[in-house]
């Protein structure tokens, strides 16, 4: 409650003598929270950043680096980074989740590959953090100290370990090889609104510069959302010769493409469910349970075509022998 009273008072002094009502806009896997500010003629959106756990400075940084790319991202109004509060504008209430169908996802997805593209040419190597080994590798340990070891309370065999260990090297080669661009880092529909232009894109601040199937993995490998597997295969196909003809450094062959895409996915969804186990064990926050298995679904079929990943097929085998798990098949 304090830190909706001082959320209301900056407010407050903001607009002198206007009324307004404030309420829930959403929340999210940090700290960070978002308010609705209702006004008369106008309604604004105030994150929520508590300063002891929070840093507003890289939502500033991106933001302007984005826009400047051409993107549409929340126009800041105000900020106070003592408090943590930044006023910024209102992209609507509807996520790419909510409205995604069968009719408007080509539309929607053209739309967001499209921004992508604009992010990733405007793409400079000093700008952002590195998306490097020690990161990469401090994502995937994620799986076995928190989804494996709290989540599932086993504990690898010395074998098993070595297995393990043997294809984190394998896949964070092939992500330290990839050509690097601005990395959005959870560009999915949960982060994307329909709005005009569209979409709009929010919860960037934890943008690096790294792979660039990064952000296409997040797209359509979403945790949140699955479509079939020939419907995201032309969807690439249409990303990868728009990217290529806009300049970006692209595989020549896209077969070479969609390997990098596979193994950058594969490193995004051993951390996801590191994350969410994470969030469960640690935080209270068991929503993303539900979510799970669907990404050992994206997991199981990538590890399954790749000699590369057959030791890590095998002890998905190993730990989790059962073929189906709430309606997804592996």
């Amino acid at each position: 409650m304090q830190r909706k009273e001082q959320l209301t008072k900056w407010l407050s002094s903001l607009f002198p003598n206007e009324n307004f009502t404030i309420a829930p806009a959403s929340a999210d896997a940090s700290f960070r929270r978002y308010f609705r500010a209702t006004f008369s003629d106008r309604v604004y959106i105030v994150m929520d950043a508590p300063p002891e756990q929070e840093d507003c400075k890289p939502f500033l940084h991106v933001g302007k680096l984005f826009k400047d790319a051409g993107v549409h991202v929340p126009e800041v109004y105000a900020q106070d980074l003592e408090q943590g509060f930044l006023l910024l504008s209102d992209l609507g209430n509807s996520t790419y989740l909510q409205v995604l169908n069968a009719d408007n996802v080509r539309q929607l997805y053209t739309s967001a590959t499209d921004a992508l593209i604009k992010i990733q040419l405007a793409s400079k190597p000093d700008d952002l953090p590195i998306y490097d080994e020690a990161l990469l590798r401090r994502e995937l340990n994620l799986f076995p100290d928190w989804y494996i070891s709290k989540h599932l309370g086993v504990t690898l065999t010395d074998k098993q370990t070595a297995k393990l260990e043997e294809v984190f090297v394998r896949i964070v080669a092939n992500n330290l090889a990839q050509p690097c661009v601005y990395v959005h880092r959870d560009f999915h529909s949960r982060n994307l609104m329909t709005s005009e232009p569209n979409p709009g894109i929010i919860d960037f601040q934890d943008a690096v510069y790294g792979p660039i199937t990064y952000d296409l993995a997040s797209l359509f490998k979403d945790a949140y959302i699955c479509w079939e597997e020939d419907e995201i295969m032309d969807w690439l196909i249409r990303y990868w010769d728009k990217a290529r003809n806009a300049g970006l450094p692209m595989h020549a062959d896209f077969g070479d493409f969609y390997r990098d895409y596979e193994m950058m996915g594969v490193q995004r969804h051993l951390k996801i469910l590191g994350i969410f186990a994470r969030l469960c064990h640690r935080d209270g926050k068991d929503a993303y349970l539900k979510d799970m298995p669907l990404v050992m679904h994206y997991l199981r079929r990538a590890c399954a075509r790749y000699i590369d990943l057959k030791p890590l097929h095998n002890l998905f085998l190993e730990l989790e022998p059962q073929g189906v798990q709430d309606g997804y098949t592996f």
